[in-house]
């Protein structure tokens, strides 16, 4: 028998107004504070120059420092999460909010700091764990978006006592699309990390990644067959 996983997220003190300021204040205060350190990185690495040219040689000498940055960052947004939540799927709902919060504040205190991103199509690379994860800067920023939207709704519901109801499709839908999502980041990363910038091959895989994941919130959303009364 398929089992569905029907999260209700008991209703109290603290309104979901007052956490969601608070939980996205600290994702945009992260997001400019590590754009800041980067900034410092960049300007120290090239010798104040704070150019955002890609040099493997630097990558390389850097990588164990950086994944143990992501690593650390990955815990912070954890902690805020499970602080901010009272559930397993509302603590996941506000990470989600302050990882997208994060990410997209990140690029934009970059762009203030030294000019870069010049477009939203410049190539960046995104993430270190387990491999190198490269793309156009705008994929990362509709990831986040979409992030950011529904992890407020989800956390808008719980929060208001309702509930979210994750059954085995939407569940399925929505590990499938994260990994396509994932695996469109990854089928370009040897290249680019060797220095060629030509077209990004993985997004094919990114868009059917997005509209899986999409699909699969949606439907976890607007199922009403065990709502709670509000």
């Amino acid at each position: 028998m398929s089992r569905a996983l029907d999260v209700v997220s008991p209703a109290g003190t603290g309104s979901f107004r007052s956490v969601a300021v608070a939980v996205i204040a600290f994702g945009i205060a992260m997001g400019y504070l590590e754009g800041a350190v980067v900034a410092y990185l960049r300007a120290a690495i090239d010798a104040g120059t704070a150019t955002p040219d890609f040099d493997e040689a630097v990558f390389r000498h850097f990588e164990a420092i950086e994944v143990a940055r992501e690593a650390a960052t990955l815990v912070m947004i954890g902690a805020v999460g499970w602080l901010a939540g009272r559930t397993r799927l509302e603590r996941l709902a506000w990470a989600a909010v302050v990882f997208g919060a994060w990410d997209i504040v990140y690029y934009v205190a970059l762009r203030l700091a030294i000019g870069w991103p010049a477009s939203l199509t410049d190539w960046d690379v995104l993430f270190l764990i387990p491999d190198a994860w490269v793309g156009p800067v705008w994929a990362p920023v509709v990831v986040s978006l979409a992030l950011v939207g529904f992890g407020l709704a989800a956390a808008r519901r719980l929060r208001l006592g309702r509930s979210v109801r994750v059954g085995p499709r939407a569940a399925g839908a929505a590990l499938a699309g994260g990994s396509l999502v994932i695996a469109s980041f990854l089928v370009d990363s040897a290249r680019v990390v060797a220095g060629d910038q030509g077209p990004w091959t993985g997004w094919p895989l990114f868009w059917a990644g997005m509209g899986l994941a999409v699909a699969a919130s949606v439907a976890a959303l607007r199922d009403r067959s065990t709502e709670m009364p509000g």
